[in-house]
């Protein structure tokens, strides 16, 4: 059936269409056409044009699309650019996935009802999250460290802990954008471990965090049910975040893999466990838990500042490739998880993984480990340490210069296309058509003329 809508044709007419296959296969050699999908479906992004438009003209090009069983995710026409005929001739942008089969097919059928088809490239890039929802799908467990996989993890042998850390895995697994965060009934046994830990880490936060975690932490003590015989409802501390920076918080059966946990901080979202460590250890931890969520990260979340500088990194990894994936997980680690900062001539802790760890707390800001200057480009490919201490801690200037440096250092990782995130739906945009640009500027001036107009107030 696909070959009538090519047609009959005579000798020279069958040239041309070798020559446009050749054309296509040499395009698709040179990877212009993403084909990494489970049902084999390449990702087009197509541009033509029809002169002299009247309704037969549109409805053949779109009989091509729905021949080939196309899904178009992007449909937009524009007044042509260089118009042959009239007004009426139109320059059509599409966006689309077709079977990877019927690429040639369909561009050479394209050809004949249209003029000046192209394709533009298209990078084979993975998968991302695109609305919020999307993170449904974003839950890719690392197992390393796993109670039940782990013979070295201290809940290994323990079959209630197993059990208990299943049932919050399912909560989880089953979650989804929108729903109420669980509310846990934390047993006896959970909330000593809890007093524990955080009657140990609350004497050493005066004089080893920086600024920024205490004026929160206080604000969390107040607000949010932070103290020794408690541990926090993730709904109380999501709704804290949410009027402070605008993050939120979500369920995570456990440590997530780099690129689903890094995407969701692109939407704000932070991925975050309800379980407790093992009542046997409960100064160290081998895998993230509640004391490391709610003390470590938490605060800092509160934070503006910080809060963009965790949003920068989750943009930076939509799309990137392994490589880069891995180079933003080392700088999350060096920064998010062990950063320091100066602060009034002293060096401060405001990574999640020494503030909720008092022994590498003590340890980090001793004379013991090397210090070195923050540096994203050295950052990122420095070998960095899961099982013992850091050797090395990166000391930021103030958490201003690290966002800074980390955007500039963004900005250099090579991708196909730009993204922008709206706060308004929480979804990303690809910035791959003048339109779209024009819109996400379009926002950009809306918001300075306000500022225009609030600083004519003020003078």
């Amino acid at each position: 059936m696909k070959t009538d809508l090519v047609g009959m044709s005579g000798p020279k007419e069958e040239a041309n269409k070798e020559k446009e296959t050749c054309s296509i296969e040499s395009l698709n050699s040179q990877g212009s056409l993403d084909s990494n999908r489970k049902d084999d479906r390449a990702s087009l992004i197509l541009t033509l044009t029809l002169y002299n438009v009247r309704k037969t003209e549109l409805s053949k090009a779109a009989e091509v699309f729905e021949m080939f069983e196309t899904q178009i995710h992007h449909f937009e026409t524009r007044q042509a650019k260089k118009p042959k005929n009239s007004v009426d001739d139109l320059d059509i942008f599409v966006e689309c996935e077709v079977h990877s089969a019927d690429v040639g097919i369909l561009i050479i059928s394209l050809k004949r009802v249209a003029k000046d088809v192209k394709t533009s490239r298209e990078d084979k890039v993975p998968w991302f999250p695109r609305k919020i929802q999307d993170l449904d799908k974003c839950h890719h467990l690392i197992t390393k460290y796993d109670p039940s996989l782990d013979h070295d993890h201290p809940g290994y042998s323990d079959l209630e802990y197993n059990k208990r850390r299943a049932f919050f895995a399912d909560l989880a697994f089953n979650y989804r954008a929108g729903d109420p965060l669980p509310h846990i009934e934390y047993t006896a046994q959970e909330t000593a471990t809890w007093r524990q830990v955080y009657r140990k880490l609350r004497s050493l936060y005066p004089t080893h965090a920086c600024t920024q975690f205490l004026d929160a932490f206080q604000q969390l003590e107040k607000h949010c049910g932070y103290r020794e015989d408690n541990i926090p409802q993730l709904q109380v501390v999501s709704r804290f975040l949410k009027e402070r920076t605008g993050f939120q918080l979500r369920p995570a059966a456990g440590q997530l893999s780099a690129r689903d946990f890094l995407g969701s901080l692109a939407f704000r979202v932070f991925q975050c466990t309800q379980y407790i460590r093992h009542f046997s250890s409960p100064m160290h931890s081998p895998e993230p838990d509640c004391c490391h969520e709610l003390l470590g990260h938490v605060p800092m979340l509160a934070d503006k500042e910080f809060a963009q500088f965790s949003q920068d990194i989750g943009l930076a990894s939509l799309g990137s490739s392994e490589e880069e994936i891995e180079k933003l997980a080392t700088l999350y680690w060096f920064t998010v998880e062990f950063g320091l900062c100066k602060q009034n001539g002293l060096i401060k802790a405001y990574g999640a993984g020494l503030l909720s760890s008092y022994g590498e707390l003590m340890y980090a800001l001793s004379n013991k480990p090397e210090h070195k200057p923050f540096d994203p480009e050295v950052t990122a490919v420095h070998p960095y340490q899961d099982q013992t201490f850091q050797p090395v801690y990166f000391i930021a200037e103030n958490l201003e210069d690290a966002k800074v440096k980390l955007q500039n250092y963004t900005m250099k990782i090579k991708k196909p296309f730009a993204l922008h995130y709206d706060p308004f739906t929480s979804s990303i945009e690809v910035l791959n058509t003048p339109q779209k640009i024009k819109r996400a500027l379009h926002q950009i001036k809306e918001e300075l003329r306000n500022f225009c107009l609030a600083l004519e107030n003020l003078s």
